[in-house]
């Protein structure tokens, strides 16, 4: 099972709506973003291209959060507060929005996959068995990179997809 992994949309629609049709082209099978969708809007234009099971969880810049949990449950995702634990493929995933105690969660042993966003920074480490993860920005508008990833659970790969 291939999944992607979005943070930090801040209402870009297009680049949003790019990352979705790219994840649905690569064979994603669930969409896990880590936080500041901001607006209702945005998972609805991206599930009219991405048509998987999508994830996700509140960052610190999403205000309107009953609107978007209204939003997310129409369109059959799940919203909620960070963090989130997950389990996909026999593979255990914490998720959150703002990097809170990351390191020892890696270290801890507990998950196969950490992963944050809020910082707007790429990052793909290894600590210990797990893969501690940040996608970047999908929004590009601190880095002016667009990116996002995709892992493989059955082999752990990871792509980092740069949205053009």
């Amino acid at each position: 099972m291939k999944i992607a992994i979005i943070s930090d949309t801040h209402d870009n629609k297009e680049t949003a709506v790019k990352a979705a049709r790219i994840a649905g082209t690569k064979g994603v099978s669930v969409m896990l973003h880590l936080g500041d969708i901001i607006a209702p809007f945005t998972p609805k234009f991206m599930l009219q291209e991405f048509h998987g099971r999508f994830i996700a969880v509140f960052g610190n810049n999403d205000g309107e959060r009953p609107f978007l949990v209204k939003t997310v449950s129409s369109l059959g995702g799940e919203i909620g507060p960070a963090p989130k634990v997950i389990e996909l493929d026999g593979r255990r995933i914490i998720m959150m929005h703002e990097p809170f105690a990351v390191e020892s969660i890696a270290k801890s042993g507990d998950f196969d996959i950490v992963a944050y966003g809020h910082t707007h920074e790429l990052r793909n480490e290894k600590i210990g068995d797990a893969l501690l993860l940040n996608p970047g920005e999908a929004c590009g508008y601190l880095t002016g990179k667009k990116t996002f990833m995709i892992v493989d659970l059955q082999t752990m790969d990871l792509e980092i997809v740069e949205i053009i």
